[in-house]
């Protein structure tokens, strides 16, 4: 992606964002995250009191991790709060990012049609469930968004030595909300975070099917974008926000926010 596509997409998702407001500069931060911490209803939740204690206005830019790296990496944002460690090991590496912390955790379940044609409630771990799909050539809806999620279903793929390109397998590049709901419309498989599908279950015509693997765990950390590479980056801000979200406040209300009754996240900042 060019810098100009990219530097219109930021101010695209500022201006289509809930938190933009014209608040004073000097009280503003820029934060790029996960679909699933916005879609699931998570930052609204938690933005709201931290700008209370704080007095900080959040913009949120959410898109698929890869994407919100990258808006770190061009010095577009002041922090990042993505799930790819892999992806994130290598930001901090370049020198793009510094002070990772750990924030919370959840974990990727397997959806699917409520009658399993591929039978993979049946299997043994997760990789036999995505073999038993490939193997009987039945729809797959990947998000093929270069985000935590689509990275995962592709590390699940390779544990099996499985190309993905059987005729029945759809890449449609769109964030966790609306791959769920195209899933559940044309009543294909997907993988999804827990939290997203906590949220959107109810308006589903889906069920889960394959859970708690160790290939499913899911971690989020926060990352400030370094501020030597770029100083007209909100370091302060960035600070105490991340500050606020691993300490035992932010932490308490990760545990507590709930969705029909459901815990959607695990804070783990002092693990």
């Amino acid at each position: 992606m060019n810098q100009t596509l990219l530097r219109l997409l930021t101010c695209l998702l500022l201006l289509s964002n809930s938190h933009f407001t014209f608040a004073d500069p000097s009280l503003r931060i820029r934060l790029a995250t996960t679909t699933s911490t916005y879609h699931s209803g998570l930052l609204d939740y938690l933005l709201d009191e931290f700008k209370k204690d704080s007095g900080y206005t959040v913009d949120v830019l959410a898109t698929g991790t890869g994407k919100a790296l990258k808006l770190g990496e061009n010095g577009d944002v002041d922090l990042v709060m993505t799930h790819d460690p892999k992806a994130e090991a290598q930001f901090i590496e370049k020198g793009y990012g510094i002070l990772p912390r750990k924030v919370m955790y959840n974990d990727f379940v397997l959806v699917g049609p409520k009658n399993d044609p591929a039978k993979v409630s049946e299997q043994d771990n997760i990789q036999q469930a995505f073999s038993a799909i490939a193997k009987h050539n039945h729809l797959f809806i990947s998000r093929g968004d270069e985000s935590g999620t689509h990275k995962k279903e592709l590390a699940i793929w390779q544990e099996n030595q499985i190309t993905p390109i059987f005729s029945q397998y759809r890449s449609v590049g769109q964030g966790m909300g609306p791959t769920l709901t195209m899933a559940s419309e044309m009543q294909a498989y997907t993988l999804t975070d827990r939290g997203t599908w906590l949220a959107y279950q109810n308006r589903l015509d889906l069920v889960i099917l394959y859970q708690v693997d160790p290939l499913l765990f899911n971690p989020y950390q926060v990352i400030l974008v370094n501020p030597e590479r770029y100083p007209n980056t909100h370091y302060q801000g960035a600070k105490i926000l991340s500050d606020w979200l691993v300490n035992p406040k932010g932490q308490q209300l990760i545990n507590q926010f709930r969705v029909h009754g459901q815990a959607l996240f695990v804070a783990n900042a002092n693990e």
